[in-house]
């Protein structure tokens, strides 16, 4: 996946599209996996809530 499809233009705005991980830094993007976001450099996961 390359870092421009992470991003979306809203109101002449960027926005990210998936979080960035918690224990890394700014810049390591989480992978959306449909029931949770995981990270692939340090392996934390965290999982969406249903609603």
């Amino acid at each position: 996946m390359k870092k421009f499809e992470l991003y979306e233009v809203k109101d002449d705005k960027l926005v990210r599209k998936n979080p960035f991980c918690v224990r890394c830094s700014n810049g390591v993007f989480m992978a959306d996996h449909g029931d949770r976001y995981a990270c692939g450099k340090c392996g934390y996961t965290e999982w969406k809530t249903r609603e």
